[in-house]
């Protein structure tokens, strides 16, 4: 708890520290978020109400936004969490088996926190290092520290690892599937508006440049998306995935593994993480945690 009685973040210098602030993130997210919306309450709230289509980078850079305030925003971690069940308070309607959804019900709302653990696990192994067991346990209870600044009761999230994994299986089985949202996601000829943020210089570049960028980068965005989501996950959507795909994978991951070691902090770090590490620095940090932050190289 923070010093306000509110759920407390993840602790500084742990894994999920070394993880989510990290450029290499970047690359994770849309493998979560196309899980999260492979269950269909969650894809049904995501085609009815989110702006996705209209303003997809606005949407991503909110979401990229709110994720960091969770574990480098100190005591506004709480505060984010509010304001996202607010935001998800009017979201209800039917989805694709015809049942009844609402965002905040547990089994939704806690689905939609779960994906991001077994992402950040296999995709570690590609673009970091594989997390030996204890940074995998650490790791897990930090993110149960997540789920609690998103307002998630303990008893609606398996509380440990060895709880966590026939959660999982059971939901692959039971409940994702290939849902429009995540067809759209995984599309490598999904039509996508150049960007709209930054310098007006840069965005009017890529306006003109755009028909020619966007096939090679929607093929990109399907390739790691599909990747880097667990293989039993993308069966359970019916993701196809084959050997010479996971063999680029793996040379991808060779080259990101060894030149993101060497970026300066400045490029490699998002912001809101860079000046958390730098506070935390200052303030006599760098302690190794139990299980250790998660090192390249």
């Amino acid at each position: 708890m923070t010093s306000t009685g509110e759920p407390a973040p993840p602790p500084p210098g742990g894994v999920l520290w070394s993880l989510a602030g990290d450029i290499r993130g970047l690359l994770m997210l849309p493998a979560a978020l196309t899980l999260q919306v492979a269950h269909p309450a969650v894809g049904a709230g995501v085609d009815d109400h989110s702006v996705f289509r209209t303003d997809p980078w606005g949407r991503g850079e909110r979401s990229l936004s709110s994720l960091q305030l969770w574990v480098y925003g100190g005591e506004a971690a709480a505060e984010e969490g509010r304001r996202l069940r607010k935001l998800h308070r009017t979201i209800q309607g039917t989805d694709t088996r015809g049942r009844r959804y609402h965002a905040l019900t547990p089994a939704n709302y806690a689905w939609v926190h779960a994906t991001g653990f077994p992402v950040y696990q296999h995709a570690s192994r590609y673009l970091v290092r594989p997390l030996t067991d204890a940074q995998e346990r650490a790791l897990y209870g930090e993110w149960l520290q997540v789920g609690r600044i998103l307002g998630i009761h303990d008893r609606d999230m398996p509380q440990t690892i060895e709880e966590f994994w026939p959660y999982y299986r059971r939901m692959l089985a039971d409940e994702v599937e290939a849902t429009v949202v995540v067809r759209e996601l995984v599309a490598a000829d999904a039509p996508v508006p150049p960007p709209d943020r930054g310098p007006l210089v840069l965005r009017l570049v890529l306006k003109v440049l755009w028909p020619v960028l966007l096939p090679p980068l929607a093929r990109f965005r399907s390739f790691i998306t599909i990747g880097l989501m667990p293989p039993d996950a993308r069966e359970a959507i019916g993701l196809d995935w084959t050997p010479d795909q996971e063999r680029r994978l793996r040379r991808f991951g060779a080259v990101v593994r060894r030149i993101v070691p060497l970026l300066p902090e400045r490029l490699r770090y998002l912001p809101l993480a860079r000046s958390a590490r730098a506070g935390w620095r200052a303030a006599g940090g760098l302690r190794r945690r139990p299980g250790g932050p998660v090192r390249s190289g």
